[in-house]
């Protein structure tokens, strides 16, 4: 476990603006009550196994004590890094994206569960949406209750989505709540074989 080098932070802060916008600042900035400390410490982003992590300080010092090897997982994984050095957002970060999202997409009732089956959502989907959207920025998916479902990529503005057909793709799909469940059926086919 080692801190991000430059680069790396360069690369999973634009990850993560995208979808925060200057709310980054709160995540960075977030002051820690976890540990023995009496002064509060703060969130940090450690590197493991190519997998980013979002920790506390005072857990990092007591995980210093565990050798690498033997870590297996310390504080929320935000994202991995791939092979060719690309960062992605995993489904562990979604309640720090909820908390702290720039723009938001509300589903109706009736395509919540599509969207938890990995699919994308589509504008006779759309409950909601935040003013200022373009293609390209980052939305976090919320059900109509506000609970947090998973986050994707807009692939059209605000504006657009008004005069869309209602079979249009207003949102690319990247993660859901869902993926536990379908991650939890594959091993389970993978024991059976």
């Amino acid at each position: 476990m080692r801190p991000l080098d430059e680069k790396e932070t360069t690369v999973v802060f634009e990850k993560l603006f995208k979808f925060t916008g200057n709310n980054l600042k709160n995540i960075v900035e977030n002051p820690s009550h976890e540990g023995p400390d009496k002064d509060p410490g703060r969130y940090c982003f450690r590197l493991h196994k190519n997998k980013v992590y979002y920790v506390s300080d005072s857990l990092v010092k007591r995980a210093t004590n565990v050798a690498r090897p033997k870590l297996a997982s310390i504080g929320t994984c935000i994202g991995r890094f791939t092979h060719a050095g690309n960062f992605h957002l995993t489904i562990e970060c979604l309640n720090l994206l909820a908390a702290n999202a720039k723009h938001k997409v509300w589903l109706k009732p009736t395509s919540e569960m599509s969207f938890l089956y990995a699919n994308h959502v589509l504008k006779g989907g759309l409950g909601r949406i935040t003013e200022g959207i373009v293609p390209g920025d980052g939305v976090v998916v919320f059900s109509m209750s506000d609970l947090p479902l998973g986050f994707g990529i807009a692939a059209k503005s605000t504006q657009d989505c008004r005069k869309l057909d209602p079979n249009a793709i207003v949102v690319l799909h990247q993660a859901d709540i869902g993926g536990y469940l379908r991650m939890e059926n594959q091993s389970e086919q993978l024991i059976e074989e």
